[in-house]
């Protein structure tokens, strides 16, 4: 699928004001929010000195608010100012997350703390998320949603890879706890960023009698539980999360403590799974024309995302190299299945129950993160960590034969009309 030509359904995304405020605001954000995804567990890794244990249990952290709060937050944003929650977000989040480097000089910072941060900057984050994917739609028209989401999403793709080199040089040149110092920074821009746009945001629907917030919630899971292929794919993709976040967890610890990576290393031979995320999002739309719609859901997880075991066969030296080729693989294969596993959701459902479609099936798919890295940490405790990377890997793979034995086993494409029928 190409997108729409901006140019003739008026004016440019590069000349609106307001969109490109949101875009240049959240092109910073993202790329600290990377930074920080290396720098944090280093910070515990190398100045707390914490067990691979305490490092799952941290990077379960940054995800469980997606497992606890998800489902009410798609319901209470839709209630107030979109553009005000995502400031006051953006503030807190840069409170919360400052007081690492603070408390780091200071010389009183403690995992208790980082656990904190991470939990709480994640209900940030949430709610952000949500009001921002809501938000856009009032920004831009609905025909350059596609042009807008697209410079969006590219932006994040780059970030993944730019972000961890930055991060991983940033961590050598001022430590841990001073490259945080980026991400804070990175908020302040984004709230500011957000607070000058101009265009006025419409009031939110006045609400019937007779919705509540459980019977919203309990709508959007009943039509995700009971579809035939829909099930099967939020099904596959939660245990993909689960073990990508148990690989995660262990991998930062199998750099340094395995395979003796020097830290400031660590974000750019991470950064070479961002190099594949950027391939599948270019090739994706070709490779499932050739394949086939429907076919290259299953295949991705299958086929495609079979070298990622290459990560848990590296060794000390020039083997570290399997490292990012396995990494590599492994987002290619990811990117390819989350942009076909989206479209195919976006095709059967309803517009009335889009939003609540979307948040049932990330309370899922994002709630099984958190498990992820806590059983990342205390198998790494308990078998090894090259063993645990083994588990992550295999459960990773195996997760597409989910998809495999559903209808879409049988179906090369999927038309609308087809994926309709295949509802319950």
């Amino acid at each position: 699928m190409q997108d729409a030509d901006p140019e003739a359904d008026g004016p440019s995304l590069w000349r609106q004001r307001d969109f490109m405020l949101l875009w240049s605001g959240q092109t910073v954000s993202v790329m600290g929010s990377a930074v920080t995804q290396v720098a944090l567990p280093l910070v515990a890794v190398v100045a707390l000195k914490a067990s691979t244990f305490q490092v799952g249990l941290l990077t379960a952290a940054t995800t469980a608010a997606f497992a606890l709060i998800a489902l009410p937050a798609g319901a209470l944003v839709d209630r107030g100012s979109k553009r005000s929650i995502m400031i006051i977000c953006d503030l807190l989040r840069l409170l919360l997350i400052g007081s690492i480097p603070v408390a780091a000089a200071l010389g009183g910072l403690t995992m208790t703390q980082l656990y904190l941060v991470a939990l709480a900057a994640g209900v940030c984050t949430v709610f952000f998320d949500v009001s921002y994917q809501s938000y856009l739609p009032s920004l831009v028209r609905t025909e350059q949603l596609m042009d807008a989401n697209s410079k969006l999403g590219t932006t994040g793709a780059f970030s993944q890879l730019g972000g961890p080199s930055l991060g991983g040089g940033l961590v050598a040149a001022f430590g841990a706890a001073g490259a945080i110092t980026a991400d804070t920074i990175s908020y302040l821009v984004s709230a500011a960023s957000i607070f000058g746009i101009r265009k006025p945001e419409e009031p939110p629907p006045a609400r019937r009698a007779d919705q509540t917030l459980r019977s919203q919630i309990a709508e959007g899971l009943r039509f995700v539980v009971t579809h035939r292929i829909l099930r099967n794919i939020v099904g596959c993709t939660g245990i993909g999360n689960l073990f990508s976040s148990m690989n995660i967890a262990l991998m930062m610890v199998f750099l340094i403590r395995v395979l003796h990576v020097r830290p400031g290393l660590t974000g750019l031979i991470m950064a070479g799974g961002s190099i594949g995320g950027i391939a599948g999002g270019m090739l994706a739309g070709r490779l499932a024309k050739r394949i086939g719609s429907a076919r290259i859901i299953w295949m991705s997880m299958l086929v495609f995302a079979a070298p990622q075991a290459l990560s848990a066969m590296a060794w000390r030296g020039w083997g570290v190299l399997l490292v990012p080729l396995g990494w590599a693989t492994g987002y290619f294969a990811m990117m390819v299945y989350n942009i076909a596993q989206l479209s195919y959701r976006q095709a059967v459902t309803p517009p009335e129950l889009m939003g609540r479609m979307n948040a049932a099936v990330r309370w899922v798919v994002w709630g099984t993160m958190p498990i992820g890295g806590i059983l990342g940490g205390l198998l790494g405790t308990v078998i090894g960590i090259r063993p645990a990377l083994w588990v992550s890997v295999i459960g990773f793979w195996a997760a597409g034969w989910l998809v495999f034995f559903s209808p879409l086993r049988h179906m090369r494409d999927i038309p609308h009309a087809e994926a309709e029928a295949v509802a319950s």
